[in-house]
């Protein structure tokens, strides 16, 4: 086995995707619908087979860390294209490419009869070369490249629906909030450039312990804290961590397969990816570290009781995206990095199933996603029934799913830290346990159980009710013709069931290497600095305890999460299935926490109050004050100041010669007079 991996092959893992994309979006006429989804279906399915060859190669311990090439060079600093690939870029090459893979075959079948399609395939392809870029990177150059490309394309992608006002303002949103987190982003990568003076990560990685000698110039506070903050700050931004978490929900305004693509194998994860690559100057800071802890705590269980209140199908799997971002950022911020890019992964494929499998429900629904207009679909949508379900038990935590696997670990390390904040975040994520099953399983019996409420009349709440009120799109007919749902084709099904397969046994398969094997023995980098966090107390415990998958499944039913999950499933049932009028009783008796929830607690109002107006206000300050007054003013003062002076320069202007000789006479006399005062000098 080769120690060294082929460039060529790794150059053509990202070139694949962008080749389609680009064929796609240039001569999207040219080749129409059929052959703009099969380029780009082709172009990620060569970068998916490539990732698996890396991945095989790497687990045999084979590596690359080079620079494949040189953009340009300043003294000694250089911007460089390289690739840095060790096990945790290779597992994440295989997930965002299989992932991908499945979102563009399900595409085929959604947006069949949506105009746009070829521009459509063009962004998503575009989106998976963004991100391959982005964790393949070895130099904070190409890392800054595929972060903003990642936020580019989920700009195009969120507002695809250009025509809709709310696309508009949910793309707008996106990017702006965005726009936040990637400034502190910047600024880290700032400060790490200007005291470790480069870009490359082994040499910032090799400089870590100077680094963290240093303080803020200014101030006592430690540098690499401040860098380390204003990295995850960006981290905060597009891994929607609270409270730079207010774009997420509203990126559902795009279409469901970009939803599913944005929320599990690409961009949110960008940010954990992130931290976990930067592990090695993470962990040199305590207060970065508990900082990390604790907002990742408040994003598990705040934005899970969202979810319960929401009616949209895919806001209730994009709060849930919220909350298990929150559990991996609390493994980042108790060092149990392998944790986190487990939970990642497992993450990717039942979060991507639930995706995919509103968006069959949606079709079925012909486009309603409203859940109380719902119900009963499980005898005419079987397969999109049953891979749901397999997503929503994994997504619970239920014993041998993959969820299991990685959220019971991501407890167990936060319970064995002693990290200032850990003791709350331990709370946050074991009570998060009941509120992901109850918001997941309050979705699942209110879709596929119970009474089929699409016969009646549209929830009067209900978008599209409110819309056939209005008479804005021809609903009015719907109370008298019943549209009965239906099974998706083949190309949207196909992939909820190869989904659900990962989503059952990948937490099993890969927990050992994963964890407690090898597999991360390449470590992060390649200078003596091991990403797995060997020194780690809690990853050294729960291997002396761990005994296999099979044991730690059956382990469970003794442990407080698994029972939490249960009381969530059953409460969820009592309420929405056993006595469905007690929702609406419990929203009215705690009337202010339920508006509270419904509002989002209130942040996007504060946003726009507080930091929209503020905005305004300065903008117009800046304009009247700075621009009219002092800009204007010094522009149109040396107007009017050269007009005067022309206006008394002129009257020297006679014509007359001996008027003009009169003033060389003079002029010289004054020369005359300055030269003989300085000679006396």
């Amino acid at each position: 086995m080769a120690t060294t991996l082929n460039e060529t092959l790794l150059l053509a893992i990202p070139l694949a995707p962008l080749a389609g994309s680009l064929i796609a979006g240039l001569f999207g006429k040219t080749v129409g619908r059929a052959g703009a989804h099969t380029v780009t279906i082709l172009g990620v399915a060569i970068a998916f087979v490539l990732s698996c060859i890396t991945l095989f190669d790497v687990m045999n311990g084979a590596s690359f860390n080079a620079t494949v090439y040189e953009w340009m060079s300043v003294g000694n600093l250089k911007f460089e294209v390289g690739f840095l690939i060790d096990s945790l870029t290779a597992l994440m090459m295989v997930v965002v490419t299989f992932v991908s893979l499945m979102v563009h075959i399900y595409t085929i079948g959604y947006m069949a009869e949506e105009e746009g399609y070829q521009r459509f395939f063009s962004y998503i392809a575009l989106f998976t070369f963004s991100m391959l870029m982005l964790v393949m990177s070895n130099n904070f150059l190409q890392l800054f490249f595929g972060w903003e490309a990642v936020g580019l394309v989920s700009y195009l992608l969120i507002g695809f629906y250009f025509k809709r006002e709310s696309a508009i303002y949910a793309n707008m949103k996106a990017f702006l909030v965005n726009r936040v987190g990637d400034f502190g982003f910047l600024l880290g990568i700032g400060l790490l450039l200007a005291f470790g003076g480069s870009l490359n990560y082994n040499d910032i990685f090799a400089k870590g312990h100077e680094i963290a000698a240093l303080t803020f110039p200014g101030t006592s506070w430690n540098l690499l804290t401040v860098a380390c903050i204003c990295l995850f700050i960006g981290a905060m931004g597009k891994s929607a961590q609270f409270p730079l978490h207010v774009w997420l929900p509203d990126s559902m305004e795009g279409p469901t397969p970009i939803s599913a693509l944005i929320h599990a194998a690409t961009m949110v994860t960008a940010g954990i990816f992130m931290v976990a690559r930067m592990s090695p100057l993470f962990e040199l800071s305590e207060a970065a570290l508990s900082f990390i802890v604790v907002i990742g705590a408040i994003t598990a269980l705040f934005m899970g009781f969202l979810g319960v209140v929401q009616n949209d199908i895919k806001r209730v799997v994009a709060y849930s995206t919220l909350s298990q971002l929150g559990y991996m950022t609390v493994a980042l911020g108790v060092s149990a990095y392998p944790v986190a890019i487990f939970h990642l992964m497992t993450h990717a494929f039942f979060k991507a199933l639930l995706f995919l499998g509103a968006g069959s429900v949606i079709i079925g629904m012909h486009h309603d996603q409203d859940m109380r207009n719902m119900g009963g679909l499980r005898k005419y949508m079987p397969i999109t029934w049953i891979t749901s379900l397999v997503g929503s038990l994994a997504l619970i935590g239920t014993p041998f799913f993959s969820g299991f696997y990685s959220k019971d670990s991501i407890i167990d390390a936060v319970k064995l830290s002693h990290l200032p904040g850990s003791g709350f975040a331990y709370f946050a994520v074991v009570a998060s346990v009941f509120v992901t099953a109850l918001y997941s399983f309050r979705m699942y019996f209110l879709v596929f159980h119970g009474e089929e409420r699409f016969r009646g009349p549209k929830h009067p709440e209900s978008p599209m009710a409110i819309e056939a009120a209005h008479g804005d799109h021809g609903h009015g007919h719907d109370e008298h013709h019943v549209h009965v749902p239906h099974e998706s084709p083949w190309v949207i099904w196909v992939p909820l069931v190869l989904l659900a397969i990962p989503s059952v046994i990948a937490g099993a398969i890969a927990i050992q290497p994963l964890l407690f094997g090898d597999f991360f023995s390449h470590g992060v980098a390649f200078q003596n600095v091991i990403f797995v966090g060997e020194n780690h107390e809690a990853l050294v415990e729960m291997g002396k305890e761990f005994q296999g998958w099979a044991a730690m499944g059956a382990h469970a039913f003794s442990g407080l999460p698994v029972w939490l999950a249960l009381a969530g499933v059953v409460v969820a049932w009592f309420f929405y299935m056993k006595r469905p009028e007690l929702p609406a009783v419990v929203s009215r008796t705690f009337s202010p926490v339920y508006k509270l929830l419904a509002n989002a607690y209130y942040l996007d109002k504060i946003n726009e109050i507080v930091f929209a107006r503020g905005a305004v206000a300065i903008g117009r300050g800046l304009w009247k004050e700075g621009d009219v007054v002092v800009i204007d003013g010094v522009v149109n003062g040396s107007a009017k100041f050269i007009g005067w002076f022309a206006t008394v320069i002129r009257f020297l202007q006679s014509g007359y010669i001996y008027h003009y000789a009169f003033a060389m006479i003079i002029g010289m006399l004054g020369l005359l007079t300055l030269f003989v005062t300085l000679s006396g000098k």
